[in-house]
């Protein structure tokens, strides 16, 4: 019998994962504190808002198809989507361009 361990599936790279981490749609400080989650890879979490403003994410980022399809993400989807060993990545804030 598999483990749930072994069902993780990162809902925006699609990898098979050990762990998710839950990613609210609407950010809770856009007044998504209820709203729907979806889980991902801490890898795509970390890059979602490492990428995007929590206001940017409210208004055009609000469902998993967006954020697949964004052109800012597509570079780290390509590179991320193969790399089964890759569990944990530190994004640093810096200044946004």
């Amino acid at each position: 019998m598999a483990s749930a361990k072994e069902n993780l599936i990162c809902q925006l790279c699609n990898r098979e994962v050990d762990t998710v981490t839950r990613h609210h749609l609407l950010p809770k400080q856009e007044g998504g504190r209820y709203s729907e989650t979806v889980d991902l890879c801490q890898p795509c979490h970390s890059t979602i808002h490492r990428t995007f403003t929590n206001r940017e994410l409210a208004r055009g980022f609000s469902n998993v198809q967006a954020l697949q399809q964004a052109e800012a993400l597509q570079k780290y989807l390509d590179w991320i989507k193969n790399k089964k060993n890759i569990t944990r990545i530190s994004n640093r804030r810096g200044k946004r361009r």
